[in-house]
């Protein structure tokens, strides 16, 4: 009964039409400041999100389900056998060994290092979105050995589809000879069949496919692979198989999932959204000291109530909750503002888009900031505010107790 009563003579004071209009200016400034360090985390924080997610979505185009890879070395024997046994396991859908490695790609007198990955062509494009991420194409005469080309290496070398690029790879064994450096080279020739822009620079740069016996031809490897790339059939269970796959293998090889494979894309990410977090919280505790000192000069504005109060048998602490109310009002009004403009925002700018991107509009594939609001993040923002919403009415509180004259 004492807390309910309390509680409402906070909210009378709070909303007091007789109290001076500065102060009560200062207090609506104070509950708008904590709005807008609340809405700036929201937002913020969504943004963070929708860059997750769009990350995401790219790399899933490129990637497998689940990759494997030697503990040691860059290749390992016997990988078309292995894929083979991989294969068998019942939530595999394909498994196809691939060689990665760097060459040297020439194209008239141009020239620059790519990352060569021999693969399946025909496999890879079938479970990942390679087909969708390409940009230009033409058919290759038969006999050639068709090749797909990021943007990067494509623009650089100047080929474009149908064009006949030379790719040299050192002899693996042997010693130079400087007489005829040729001689130390393996080279062949790829056509250019299609060009793919991923907007990851780790592919877009220098990246070249091309069919797995050709650049095992090209690197003088017979069965060897650097990895075995598996699309699981929908709905299986990855740890699981993970897991399948490990124990089929042994500890000679590293079983790694889509989300592992790219983790430290995913871990900056992460990182810069926290860090951002951290500095809009500080800000938020600026704008406490407003609540603060907002209150404070409510208090002053008050102590002829105050006299009036202790006359009829309040007590000072009895006096400083109602100024420990009238705190908690400011920052949960405030709080509860900051968050529904905050949603309110960042669901405006998921489906309308009006903050666009800086930039060159035909190399960007996103014309606006993504943004994906999270109920997680909402539960986290209100733990730092219930927080300082608490420690700023415990302020003001002892600040109205220690303005009691007797």
């Amino acid at each position: 009964m004492r807390t309910t009563v309390t509680a409402w003579i906070a909210a009378r004071y709070l909303i007091s039409k007789k109290s001076h209009s500065a102060v009560g200016a200062i207090s609506l400034v104070s509950l708008c400041g904590v709005a807008v360090a609340t809405a700036a985390i929201i937002c913020v924080l969504s943004v963070f999100n929708g860059f997750k997610s769009v990350i995401a979505d790219r790399l899933d185009m490129l990637a497998p389900d689940i990759r494997v890879t030697p503990l040691k070395g860059k290749v390992f024997l016997m990988a078309d056998s292995l894929a083979g046994e991989i294969s068998r396991l019942p939530a595999v859908r394909q498994a196809v060994p691939a060689l990665t490695d760097n060459a040297l790609a020439v194209c008239d007198s141009r020239e620059m290092p790519v990352t060569l990955k021999g693969v399946s062509l025909e496999a890879f494009r079938s479970f990942t979105s390679l087909d969708s991420l390409i940009i230009d194409k033409t058919d290759i005469p038969d006999g050639s050995n068709p090749s797909i080309f990021s943007l990067g290496a494509a623009n650089r070398l100047m080929a474009p589809p149908g064009k006949e690029v030379l790719v040299f790879a050192p002899v693996r064994e042997g010693r130079v000879n400087l007489a005829n450096p040729a001689a130390s080279f393996v080279t062949d020739s790829l056509a250019v069949a299609s060009v793919f822009r991923s907007n990851q620079s780790e592919y877009d740069e220098n990246v070249l496919f091309a069919d797995i016996d050709l650049v095992r031809n090209l690197l003088q490897y017979d069965s060897e692979a650097s990895s075995i790339e598996i699309a699981l059939n929908p709905g299986s269970d990855i740890d699981k198989a993970v897991s399948e796959i490990s124990g089929r293998l042994g500890p000679s090889f590293v079983v790694r999932d889509r989300q592992r494979l790219q983790s430290m894309s995913f871990r900056m990410v992460t990182i810069e959204k926290w860090v951002t977090f951290l500095l809009l919280f500080f800000i938020l505790i600026i704008a406490s000291f407003n609540v603060i000192s907002s209150l404070s000069m409510l208090v002053l504005d008050k102590l002829k109530a105050i006299s009036t109060l202790r006359a009829i048998g309040f007590s000072r602490r009895r006096v400083g909750r109602v100024f420990f109310w009238e705190s908690i009002y400011v920052t949960a009004a405030g709080g509860l503002a900051g968050i529904i403009l905050g949603v309110a925002l960042s669901l405006a700018q998921q489906h309308f888009g009006f903050i666009k991107l800086q930039g060159d509009p035909e190399a960007l594939t996103l014309n606006a900031y993504p943004v994906v609001v999270d109920p997680t993040d909402i539960l986290i923002t209100l733990l730092p505010l219930a927080v300082i919403g608490l420690a700023t009415a415990l302020v003001t509180a002892a600040f109205a107790r220690s303005r009691v004259q007797y």
